[in-house]
């Protein structure tokens, strides 16, 4: 008589009464799939499952909740022990089992779809990405100039120090003279 609510409240007096029968929370799941109430579905569907993990009407429940959710792959597996417990059951395979194997096909497909751009959008990014020749004169210039500063900064190494108070003083050394005050008065880095 489509009263669902009801039928929740009589299913989880039974179930205060008989917490371990696993008929009721399958029951109960497919009531709460009725009311668009997936992720207790799926809850009050796992519950049968650990009452009872032989039941393949739970398993079939069970999937039936997880497509629900969109847990396509979940499903699947559920519909897989629900027809290894009841191999004989044709609403599974024909109906579950098959409807879930098509989702997941149609899932794929969305997402390799979703991964490959149209060919307009790779011209548009080989059009917007510049083409730089990196042995042109301008940049074989540029990398010497970096060079020279390198070896420049190299050659006189700079040290700079601060005091115990605060005074901050730079003091450039060259390789063969490493005077330097006092090391515990000051903080030495480079």
């Amino acid at each position: 008589n489509f009263r669902f609510r009801e039928a929740i409240h009589k299913w989880d007096e039974a179930l205060q009464l008989t917490p371990e029968d696993a008929t009721l929370y399958e029951m109960k799941s497919q009531v709460l799939m009725s009311l668009h109430e997936m992720f207790p579905a799926v809850h009050a569907a796992e519950m049968a499952v650990q009452r009872n993990p032989r039941s393949w009407d739970a398993w079939q429940t069970l999937g039936r909740a997880q497509l629900g959710l969109g847990e396509i792959a979940l499903a699947i597996r559920s519909f897989q022990v629900s027809l290894h417990i009841f191999p004989m059951n044709p609403e599974v395979w024909k109906e579950d089992l098959s409807w879930a194997r098509k989702l997941h096909e149609q899932q794929k497909a969305t997402k390799t779809e979703a991964v490959q751009p149209p060919a307009k959008e790779k011209e548009l990014a080989q059009e917007l990405i510049p083409d730089y020749d990196f042995e042109s004169d301008e940049i074989v210039a540029v990398c010497a100039a970096i060079a020279e500063k390198e070896k420049a900064l190299a050659a006189a190494k700079t040290v700079v120090i601060v005091s115990a108070s605060g005074v901050v003083e730079t003091v450039s050394e060259k390789e063969n003279c490493t005077a330097t005050p006092d090391e515990t008065l000051f903080i030495r880095a480079r």
